[in-house]
């Protein structure tokens, strides 16, 4: 029994347009994509203009030319091993493989400023520079060089070579991560795009409340009250 009508067939209408809208949503109408999809793209598009932490990095290596490592760096199989010798080799380094082991001898700042170049053509979306340099995939370069200098900073420790380590560590949080993360999104400031963010987040505000009166509404006018 409906205590009172008013009540329930209102929320129901609101609950009736919050699905409505819900499925507005869902669908592909924002440029081929739907409303998730659209808004997860622009927040992406709007992280990654505040991500490039690469000219700030390339400072703290610059201490690191003509500084002498040498390192053993296991990788997945011998296929990854032979790929991720080639990143290496440009970077001026002595490279040995042995099946899935790389015995790497260089000039830390050289090789790091090797992989910084890959890392910046990345985040600007040049994958085919990077893939034409090596012969394969970009991606494929990148996560090469996330698997070998994560490999690179645990041996620098073993070898108590603390600050080696830390700036091999940076560039792996702060320019192969973000580039590799952030391929193929063009950047954009969130000053361009204020309108629409300041929406998003008002409208989530409103639409959240407005189903949570819908399903008040509906309970009330069914006659279910909250008692102490």
């Amino acid at each position: 029994m409906i205590a009172n009508k008013k009540e329930f067939f209102g929320g129901s209408l609101m609950l009736l347009a919050f699905i409505a809208v819900l499925i507005i949503i869902f669908s592909p109408v924002f440029k081929g994509h739907n409303g998730l999809e659209y808004l997860d793209a622009l927040y992406n598009s709007i992280s990654k203009g505040s991500a490039y932490y690469i000219p700030k990095v390339k400072e703290e290596t610059g201490r690191f030319d003509g500084k002498s490592i040498e390192v053993t760096l296991s990788m997945a199989d011998e296929k990854q091993a032979n790929q991720t010798a080639l990143l290496f080799k440009r970077g001026e380094a002595s490279v040995n493989v042995a099946g899935d082991t790389l015995q790497v001898t260089g000039d830390l700042g050289k090789i790091l400023e090797n992989s910084l170049a890959d890392a910046d053509n990345m985040y600007h979306n040049d994958g085919k520079g990077v893939s034409e340099k090596y012969g394969y995939s970009e991606r494929q370069v990148l996560f090469n060089w996330w698997k070998a200098l994560k490999a690179m900073d645990n041996d620098l420790k073993k070898q108590k070579k603390f600050k080696e380590a830390k700036v091999v560590s940076l560039i792996v949080k702060k320019a192969i991560e973000p580039s590799y993360n952030y391929y193929r999104i063009v950047p954009q400031k969130i000053s361009d795009r204020f309108g629409i963010v300041i929406f998003s987040l008002v409208f989530y505000v409103v639409y959240t409340l407005w189903y949570g009166f819908a399903i008040m509404f509906m309970f009330e006018g069914w006659g279910l009250r909250l008692e102490h």
